[in-house]
């Protein structure tokens, strides 16, 4: 139709082409992608400054348990000399508890013995008391005529001047 060559006819479709790919994608593309990369850098730089303050805030939770840690330390020596101080003082307080039932059990132990040894004395007394009764009327061994013998000197120191034998009334 306008009587150009081949090559020429080919070179002209080709330029078409590349005019219309051109004009159907590359345009469009160089319109949005300034747009796309604009919001593309704008959700980078927002998640750069969310990472930098999840950053800072980790960094501040690190300095807090780091120093709760030093300050852990301090806290478990003072704890054991606390527990330390109690365990002296409970043994103390126990050893005076002994030391105080050891005291009433002692007191306890001689109010027994000494009314064990006041039992024992009256017992030995009772017992003294028996034997000598005993010895004496083994000694004291009354026959009717020493009998009538005794009542007659009685009956004389009283009849006579009325003062009883060995001169008490």
């Amino acid at each position: 139709m306008l009587h150009l060559s081949v090559k020429t006819t080919s070179a002209i479709f080709l330029g078409i082409n590349f005019a219309v790919i051109f004009l159907a994608i590359v345009i469009p593309l160089g319109r949005m992608m300034p747009k796309v990369l604009h919001k593309r850098s704008q959700t980078l730089g927002q998640d750069l400054q969310t990472a930098r303050q999840a950053t800072a805030d980790a960094t501040a939770r690190l300095s807090a348990v780091e120093q709760k840690l030093a300050g852990l330390d301090e806290e478990i020596k003072k704890f054991r000399a606390q527990v330390e101080s109690d365990s002296l003082e409970d043994e103390k307080r126990i050893k005076a508890a002994i030391v105080e039932e050891s005291s009433r059990i002692v007191a306890a132990a001689e109010q027994e013995i000494a009314a064990a040894a006041t039992q024992a004395r009256r017992g030995l007394r009772n017992f003294a008391a028996g034997l000598a009764i005993d010895h004496a009327e083994k000694q004291l061994a009354i026959t009717p005529d020493t009998d009538r013998a005794l009542i007659a000197e009685f009956v004389a120191g009283v009849g006579g001047d009325g003062r009883s034998v060995g001169g008490k009334s």
